[in-house]
């Protein structure tokens, strides 16, 4: 049902241009002045700047040069990334945009660039972009043209686009600012743990009143805890299960039985390589899921820290060497640990999970506003809610 005063379109007719494929020009090393974005430029809701290469200037890469104002839509990717939608603003100098995108613009007679850009990153017309994409492979599936034209636009008056487009861009704000405060306590927290965890800063012993003294002693981790891994295939996981099941995934799914019952830090062997968790308690584990458990002489949350910070750490260099397809028990039972005194052990742990949560509060809030924003774009992209547009705006 089209709401009263609107207009069902596709979105050919709201467009200036015609829609246009990129150019995927090799990379170089050197800097040249010129990028191109990579495929994982686009997200969900913006444009990720970083994600560029170096190219050459040449005659092609000049051809697809991007404009302030250009949209840019992902025609080949993954089910679920496939259809990525966002406005160019200028963001990156010199940049031209790969094969796998298309470019158009808005007309802006008809439609608000804003509002365009919100509408196609809405919920309802992804779903559009997956429903017709099609594709041989699993993996990689495309959108043609002909899709992108025919997408369906429900168009309020230029007046209501942009009042629709000023609310939510409230959001987005606030998401942004959100998103912003996550990554400064990310960093923080990165700092901190260089600090703390190689001893060159040392935390007030609180019994004397005076930083931590002496020697940290260097073990390995062999000597203080037992190194085993699960039994159960990725297939056990069900999703009416009551216990978490901790795969080689960023975060556990769950099983609806257990087979372990105590306090353990779990490693991913492969998958997201080195994710490690802690967990006490009744859970399940995959057969490639490092269990650290019966721990000796060590603070349990202090060695958590450790693995985050040193182990990933390991494994990011293996990687850039093209190596690490996975974690090997012999590089666990021989990974080194250095121990302070148990009271400092617990002093660094506490700070360090301090850290944690501040960026956990600021994720759940991040959560929030997006649920919020999501369920508010429902409401005002189909018109169940609608806004008033004042006289003075509408004269």
């Amino acid at each position: 049902m089209v709401p009263n005063g609107w207009q069902k379109v596709n979105l050919k007719s709201l467009l200036s241009t015609t829609i246009k494929n990129g150019y995927s020009p090799n990379a170089v090393e050197q800097e040249t002045g010129y990028v191109v974005l990579g495929l994982g430029a686009l997200t969900d809701n913006k444009l990720d700047a970083r994600n560029i290469k170096n190219v050459e200037a040449t005659e092609q890469v000049l051809k697809s040069q991007l404009s302030h104002g250009d949209f840019l839509i992902s025609r080949s990717n993954t089910p679920d990334k496939v259809g990525r939608s966002c406005m160019f603003r200028g963001e990156v100098a010199n940049c031209s945009y790969p094969d796998l995108m298309m470019k158009f613009r808005a007309n802006e007679v008809f439609i608000e660039p804003v509002f365009l850009e919100i509408y196609l990153q809405s919920s309802r017309t992804r779903q559009y972009f997956q429903n017709c994409a099609a594709g041989s492979s699993s993996s990689m599936v495309k959108i043609t043209k002909s899709v992108v034209e025919k997408a369906p636009v429900l168009l309020p008056p230029l007046l209501e686009q942009r009042k629709i487009a000023q609310i939510l861009s409230t959001w987005d704000r606030g998401i942004a600012t959100t998103e912003k405060l996550i990554d400064v306590s990310k960093q923080q927290k990165k700092a901190l743990m260089q600090h703390l965890l190689t001893g060159k800063k040392r935390l007030i012993d609180p019994e004397t009143g005076k930083a931590f003294e002496g020697e940290w002693e260097e073990v390995k981790l062999t000597e203080l805890c037992k190194i085993g891994t699960g039994k159960k295939d990725a297939n056990h996981g069900s999703s009416s299960g009551k216990y978490p099941f901790f795969t080689c995934a960023k975060r556990p799914i769950l099983s609806s039985s257990y087979s372990y019952d105590f306090e353990a830090l779990l490693i991913a062997g492969n998958g997201v390589i080195g994710t490690t968790h802690y967990y006490k308690g009744k859970f399940e584990a995959y057969q490639r899921t490092y269990i650290l458990s019966e721990f000796r002489a060590v603070f349990v949350a202090y060695l958590h820290h450790w693995i985050n910070f040193y182990l990933k750490r390991d494994v990011d260099r293996e990687k850039q060497h093209g190596a690490m397809p996975y974690i090997k028990v012999g590089m666990l039972q021989n990974f080194k640990v250095k121990l302070g005194s148990y009271s400092e052990q617990q002093k660094i742990a506490s700070v360090l999970t301090s850290a944690d949560k501040e960026v956990e509060l600021l994720e759940a809030k991040l959560a929030h506003f997006k649920q919020e924003k999501k369920a508010l774009m429902q409401q005002l992209l189909t018109g169940k809610r609608r806004v008033k547009v004042a006289e003075t705006e509408a004269a």
